[in-house]
């Protein structure tokens, strides 16, 4: 199909890759004279109607993210039975070439893209949308050494039955989860168990299992512990082993329940990887810098012995010492600004429930807002199910609240306390309305997944606004006695 012009727009230049689903080319954008990837799908496969709506179904749900570790997709059509999908070009190399150019990396690198896949996870995470076949494969490295996720050929909602036929494996061998191999459903967990092993991959520059074909290795996974990454990298620390060990437990509730507290884990093994070595290095130092103060800790919950505390305890003050000077900007590429920022003024807070009957205890949304970030809060309604299943409908089921400033304002921050903490939310914002319908408002702005009580969101506003809705997609079971599941807040910020 080389030279070949899809739909008039995409000239066909070059094979960059192909799969038994769809190959995927370099093209010409011909309408904006830019570089792009289309991925499209072999013909013997679009003649099959599971397979042409799953290709669909990829176009669909990857349209829906937007974050700077997400390959972005541009447009997707139908041109002369060749079904195909339009992504941005990420000029660079997979991360699968890439270990298997250098080898194991450097621990502060390999933890680096760990993280930034994890984050790429938490969008489509907060979008009810599993992976499925994470994978170094899958991971682009473009020419400023980010880690970009790829391919969402077999992911699937989590509101949905899927398109998987019942005792199919979907993903590869290599990195599956012990549920998806032995052919039951998988879940955000099953993302995480994946991305453990790559992390393992990175670290010691071979995957975890062999066997004598690819049902083998995927036995393994079900029934056999990964080998200790500490014996085959002895350098790394007990706070990395620590990721690994956690991340591919067999059992899905030993692992982590949330990305977010993976995260949180590989920060704190990054900050001390840097202690170990006295600075930072490459990708990584961009990634701590991001990382917010408060995102500081470890989870806990694994087998850790007395010696590896011991020697937490040691490094800690090194630690401090190393966040420090990167804040100061003596090392790496410090100097950002993390925390800080300017109020801005909010006039009001309203509460949002397009998707039910209009409003969610109205009557006490102006708690969220009122200065008392402990004493009192708004809440939702209580549901019978953290998703809102069964009650709210629409493609993101969930609740908000908005807060409208006195003035538009591009504001880099939002902060939100509340005493429900685990929630998972999206954050968008409007210059004019409020918009009526949750589908009217532009595409999120920031994220949080898991919450914590004090919760920082990030944001990046394309322009002044002045309607900022929190829009929750997963709530917390509720701490009162009616138990089910419900959200409080009794505080929000917005910082510049």
């Amino acid at each position: 199909m080389i030279g070949t012009v899809l739909s008039g727009r995409y000239r066909l230049e070059a094979k960059l890759g192909s799969g038994g689903m769809s190959t995927v080319y370099l093209a010409r954008d011909q309408t904006l004279d830019r570089q792009v990837a289309v991925k499209v799908m072999h013909r013997e496969m679009s003649e099959q109607a599971d397979q042409l709506e799953r290709f669909r179904q990829e176009a669909r749900a990857v349209a829906k993210l937007s974050h700077p570790n997400v390959v972005s997709v541009i447009d997707a059509g139908e041109d002369g039975g060749h079904p195909y999908i339009v992504f941005e070009y990420v000029e660079g190399e997979t991360l699968k070439q890439k270990i298997s150019r250098e080898g194991a990396l450097d621990p502060q690198e390999a933890i680096a893209y760990a993280i930034e896949i994890a984050r790429g996870l938490s969008v489509a995470h907060a979008r009810r949308m599993v992976h499925r076949d994470i994978k170094p494969q899958n991971v682009l490295i473009d020419a400023e050494g980010r880690a970009k996720l790829t391919d969402f050929g077999i992911s699937r909602q989590l509101e949905q039955d899927g398109m998987t036929a019942t005792g199919r494996v979907l993903g590869t061998t290599d990195y599956v989860a012990p549920e998806q191999a032995m052919g039951r459903g998988a879940d955000p967990r099953s993302d995480i168990y994946s991305l453990g092993v790559v992390l393992y991959e990175m670290l010691v520059g071979q995957v975890p299992f062999a066997a004598d074909s690819q049902v083998g290795v995927a036995m393994k996974h079900v029934n056999e512990e990964l080998p200790d990454v500490q014996r085959r990298r002895p350098d790394v620390s007990a706070a990395v082993a620590l990721v690994v060990e956690r991340s591919t437990a067999k059992d899905p509730a030993q692992r982590y329940q949330h990305v977010g507290e993976m995260i949180d884990d590989l920060s704190t093994a990054l900050e001390v990887e840097a202690a170990r070595a006295g600075s930072t290095t490459g990708e990584a130092t961009s990634v701590l810098d991001a990382v917010p103060p408060p995102k500081r800790k470890l989870s806990g919950r694994a087998r850790w012995s007395w010696a590896a505390i011991a020697g937490l305890l040691i490094v800690a003050g090194a630690t401090l010492l190393v966040v420090q000077l990167i804040s100061s900007g003596d090392i790496g590429g410090g100097g950002a600004d993390r925390g800080g920022g300017k109020a801005v003024q909010i006039e009001g807070a309203t509460d949002y429930d397009p998707q039910g009957d209009g409003e969610e205890v109205g009557s006490k949304v102006e708690l969220a807002v009122d200065g008392d970030p402990s004493g009192t809060a708004w809440e939702t309604e209580h549901y019978e199910t953290d998703t809102f299943a069964g009650t709210k409908t629409g493609p993101d089921p969930g609740v908000g609240v908005y807060v409208t400033t006195s003035s538009p304002v591009e504001p880099t921050k939002m902060i939100v306390r509340s005493p429900t903490p685990g929630w998972d939310a999206q954050v968008f914002a409007a210059p004019s309305g409020p918009p009526e319908e949750l589908g009217e408002w532009e595409e999120p702005v920031g994220i949080a997944v898991d919450a914590s009580t004090t919760e920082e969101i990030d944001l990046t506003v394309s322009q002044p606004s002045r309607y900022f809705l929190l829009w929750f997609n997963k709530a917390s079971e509720a701490r009162d006695q009616y138990g089910g599941f419900q959200v409080e807040v009794s505080d929000i910020e917005l910082l510049r």
